[in-house]
């Protein structure tokens, strides 16, 4: 970089092989169909956890099949078959990019109810029956399932407006706060409780299931923090671009960090890669259904 600006060329913009996000879009799309079957599957998994994160492996999906359309419609395009800017690949455009908006503002949605789950869990553990029912978990489902659809199509189709960026990169900011806020509180509130389990006097089974108890809990909130993290890792430099095309949409500085946006998606996409991956490395009854249908699957392979 010389001098105190630089001008388009001194930052082209970095190409991302279509092979690559095809791997990526495939082997996720397969990674979070498999969760999905998993908990329809295993009646052990229908708790209304399970179904959020069901629900968030389901948003994945959505993501995953989305980019892979859309790398078979661009190599389809270089070969001739389709033309780039026509009328009907337009709209199938508009449809796809509202199906990847559905998918993200369904990811926050999911981590909410996710981590709502974790704290009545934990701190109403006794109540927790009657307070997270299967039908209450199935409602709220429905009006994030409905609510998403509906705000992805909005999104995209007053895409043009600033005030529908600003109002995106708004909800994502107060999402991943609001998140961060109940993990943090969570937690703190479990250390205080872990040391008044603690305190208890030594002695008989009931302190060993109490820690026990809440020694899964803690484990089940901290692979959900794991996996938010990884939503934060994976979402944020796409969001940083948003913002820098409102903010500086000129500035060479912010072309510069404008020419890794193939980068930023790889990333993107990348998020329904790692899900599936903590999935199975956190939860046990997860790695045995994921380990049992694989086998059936190869038995009727070689049969």
């Amino acid at each position: 970089m010389n001098g105190s600006f630089m001008n388009q060329s001194d930052c082209p913009e970095v190409q991302v092989p279509v092979s690559v996000f095809f791997t990526i879009g495939v082997v996720s799309l397969a990674e979070n169909i498999l969760v999905v079957v998993a908990v329809i599957q295993n009646r052990n998994l229908h708790s209304p956890m399970y179904c959020f994160i069901c629900s968030l492996a389901a948003f994945n999906t959505i993501a995953s099949a989305t980019k892979t359309w859309e790398n078979l419609m661009i190599v389809l395009a270089d070969a001739g078959h389709l033309e780039k800017r026509g009328p009907s690949e337009t709209k199938l455009d508009d449809v796809m990019d509202s199906l990847l908006c559905m998918s993200f503002v369904g990811s926050i949605f999911s981590f909410l109810a996710i981590a709502t789950d974790r704290y009545i869990t934990i701190f109403h553990a006794l109540r927790y029956h009657n307070i997270m029912t299967m039908q209450r978990a199935g409602a709220i489902l429905a009006v994030i399932w409905t609510t998403c659809g509906v705000l992805a199509v909005l999104m995209v189709r007053f895409y043009d407006f600033k005030f529908i960026i600003i109002c995106f990169t708004v909800f994502f900011v107060i999402s991943l706060a609001t998140i961060c806020f109940l993990y943090v509180y969570m937690f703190m509130l479990a250390r205080i409780h872990a040391r008044s389990i603690a305190a208890l006097p030594a002695g008989g089974g009931g302190k060993r299931r109490r820690q026990r108890s809440w020694a899964n809990n803690i484990r089940g909130a901290l692979t959900l923090t794991i996996l938010f993290g990884a939503f934060v890792v994976c979402w944020a430099p796409f969001f940083l671009h948003l913002v820098i095309i409102m903010v500086c949409p000129t500035n060479p500085y912010c072309e510069c960090y404008r020419s890794l946006f193939q980068l930023h998606m790889v990333l993107l996409i990348s998020h329904a890669l790692i899900d599936p991956a903590i999935y199975a490395f956190r939860s046990a009854e997860l790695r045995h259904t994921f380990r049992k249908m694989l086998l059936c699957c190869s038995r009727k392979l070689c049969s």
